[in-house]
């Protein structure tokens, strides 16, 4: 039987179950001082509005290094043309509710209010972050996650424009590596982070990793608006794939 938390001490990741993958504990609560407890344990919220909080830690685990980011050449031409403008942490709630909007069909989704209004307040702590992607002054894309210490935890993207949200992670993960950021952990295996530089990993050795890096310089930080920009023209090409 899945344990039923009351305080945020959350049982070891190895307990969680195999079927469904990761599926790890259940509460009523979901606050910053819980988000960052989890996530510090590699540990992660994913249920929908109206029913209890789910907590999950699946193995294997989808990251990407940040010095593994792959550039497809099609992906590098946009990024040296330079239309979309990247800011940082200017619009957290847009990118929150785009990423929360039904799409391919679907009706439902997880990032319901509780969901939001948990992150938006870990935003205002200085913890979860946005990227964003703008053309003509219009929010075309983005991404949104959390940053402890050198690891960044992704959540979730969203694009209006091709390639919009390949944009801002491209310019995510070019720029933590800049800044000696180890890992960005995407959760779930999928195509689109594959095509991006995404791999699996044991979960023991995403644990290890987390131990190892979630506590060097773990405070809160504003990200300023420009923080992830870059020239392309410029950059050392990173490894492609056709």
């Amino acid at each position: 039987m899945l344990p039923w938390l009351t305080t945020p001490h959350f049982p070891p990741a190895r307990r969680a179950l195999k079927e469904p993958n990761g599926l790890l504990a259940l509460s009523d609560t979901l606050t910053p001082e819980w988000l960052l407890a989890a996530y510090r344990q590699g540990i992660f919220p994913w249920f929908m509005e109206g029913e209890p909080v789910m907590w999950w830690s699946p193995d294997p685990r989808m990251v990407v290094f940040p010095s593994e980011l792959r550039i497809t050449r099609s992906l590098r031409k946009t990024l040296e043309r330079g239309q979309f403008e990247v800011r940082c942490d200017t619009s957290f709630r847009r990118v929150m509710d785009e990423c929360a909007a039904p799409r391919g069909g679907e009706r439902l989704t997880w990032i319901g209010s509780e969901i939001t209004e948990g992150y938006c307040q870990l935003h205002e702590l200085g913890w979860a972050h946005s990227v964003e992607t703008w053309l003509d002054g219009e929010l075309v894309g983005g991404l949104y996650g959390v940053a402890i210490g050198r690891v960044f935890y992704g959540e979730s993207m969203f694009h209006r424009v091709s390639d919009a949200s390949k944009v801002a992670f491209a310019h995510l993960a070019r720029g933590l590596h800049d800044r000696g950021y180890a890992l960005i952990d995407c959760q779930m295996t999928t195509p689109h982070l594959a095509s991006l530089g995404g791999r699996e990993i044991p979960r023991d050795v995403f644990i290890a990793a987390l131990e190892r890096w979630t506590e060097v310089d773990a405070r809160p930080q504003r990200w300023p608006v420009d923080a992830l920009r870059r020239d392309w023209r410029t950059d050392a090409p990173a490894p492609e794939r056709t």
